[in-house]
């Protein structure tokens, strides 16, 4: 464990290493290279490791990854700074999500109380909702880039939230080719599964996790034994 003090010497010293790799001289050639958009494969192929590390690794697992998914925050931010525009800079996003996290937890940093959990999520969703004010929909915010699973979940669960009647049938003018009809299928057991509190994209990681051990149990061995 480090004190603030080497906490703050640790940031610096990995931001520091990651300008090094930036700069014009003497830098990495690759990294100058990229951009936020050619990092998103690293992106989701780390924060996918650092996943599979906190189901089904151990303790060192877990620090490497979330130390693998910190260079990226870095490295996202470093690279913003260094843009023509300047648009923002590691400091920028430490203080932004300190702000927003103090924001939604005024049962801790302000004057509200909360007698339980459900309390709290109370308090946290008004305080996001005055954040996301400007937001036509209740399925606003949903990013198109999580698991198709997990995004099902999520709509389902702004659904509920907003009180919304559930969409049956197809879209207007939609074929109803093979693919899209098991698309439905599936969508009405993901839906199951909220309703019965479980998470289907952790659920089907975990399937897919015994699965491969039991394929692996009577793969024949490689080595000739």
């Amino acid at each position: 464990m480090h004190d603030e003090t080497g906490l703050e010497a640790e940031v610096r010293e990995l931001s520091d290493v990651v300008e090094a790799l930036l700069a014009d001289q003497g830098g990495c050639e690759w990294n100058r290279s990229q951009t936020h958009e050619s990092l998103v494969t690293y992106l989701v192929e780390e924060c996918a490791e650092l996943v599979e590390a906190i189901e089904d690794g151990t303790v060192d697992d877990r620090r490497e990854e979330l130390g693998d998914v910190l260079y990226q925050v870095v490295l996202h931010a470093a690279i913003a700074a260094r843009a023509s525009d300047g648009a923002f800079d590691l400091a920028d996003v430490v203080r932004d999500v300190r702000l927003k996290t103090v924001r939604r937890h005024p049962h801790v940093f302000g004057g509200e109380a909360a007698a339980d959990v459900e309390d709290i999520v109370r308090l946290w969703s008004a305080a996001k909702a005055v954040e996301k004010a400007s937001r036509s929909s209740a399925y606003d915010g949903v990013p198109r880039g999580l698991p198709a699973l997990s995004r099902a979940q999520k709509l389902e669960g702004r659904r509920v939230a907003a009180g919304a009647p559930r969409a049956i049938g197809r879209a207007a003018g939609a074929d109803a080719d093979a693919e899209i009809v098991w698309g439905r299928d599936l969508l009405e057991v993901v839906d199951r599964a909220g309703r019965d509190g479980i998470d289907a994209e952790r659920a089907l990681r975990r399937a897919v996790r015994e699965r491969e051990a039991l394929l692996r149990a009577v793969e024949p061995r490689r080595d000739g034994a």
